[in-house]
This record gives structure tokens, sequence and C-alpha cells, in this order.
């Protein structure tokens, strides 16, 4: 079993700036894909940007230019730094990863999500 949590989420003025984690736990042998997602109630959820390996990364049109993607393997922990946030980046985050328990397949876990509000 493993455990997705997401932290950093909060109320940001338009034009500021959050940093999220994701922190993996449990029974892991290796992860591959982390990616960040998010969603508005009433709404589907929506890719925002993933990273396979370092150097690695893609991003929704949306964020490219002011989210940055980043993990660090050692700790099993995906980063989302966004800059110049804006009100339509409102939404809960959630973190996926695919996560090998040590056979050959990974298996998909999402975080239970955190709240990004940007406001003034």
């Amino acid at each position: 079993q493993v455990h997705l949590v997401e932290s950093g989420g909060g109320l940001v003025q338009p034009g500021g700036s959050l940093k999220l984690s994701c922190v993996a736990s449990g029974t892991i042998f290796s992860i591959g894909y982390m990616g960040w997602y998010r969603q508005v109630p009433g709404k589907e959820r929506e890719w925002v940007a993933d990273i396979i390996n370092v150097g690695s990364t893609s991003y929704a049109p949306s964020v490219k230019g002011r989210f940055t993607v980043s993990r660090d393997n050692a700790k099993h922990t995906a980063y989302l730094q966004m800059n110049m946030l804006q009100p339509e980046d409102t939404a809960i985050y959630y973190c996926n990863a695919a996560v090998s328990h040590g056979g050959p397949y990974r298996q998909s876990y999402w975080g239970q999500g955190t709240q990004v509000t940007v406001s003034s």
C-alpha cells in the first residue's frame, strides 16, 4: 500500500507563488511517472504537469512558463513550484504517481489533494 500526501496549498494573491509537495510513503521499490492535476468543482480533473525522470518534464499550455515540476527520488517526493498565479489557477491540486512494488508493473496512486486559492 502506498499513500501520497500533498501539502503547500493555501490562499495567495494574484501574481503570487506557492510550492506544492507530494510525498509518497509505503511499500515503494521505485516511482516512475509523477504528475500534478487540478480540479474545480463541477469540472473534470485536468492535467497540469508531470515528470518522469529529472529533465523529462511536460506542462499544460496554461501553466507553461509559470509552473515548474521537480522531484527528489531519494525522498519519494515531487514538487510543483507555481509562480505568477492567477485566479483561474484556483483548484484542488492532486498528485499522481506510478509506483513499482518490486514487480514488472506499476500501480497508480492519487493523493487526497490540496486546495489552492488565488484571490485578492
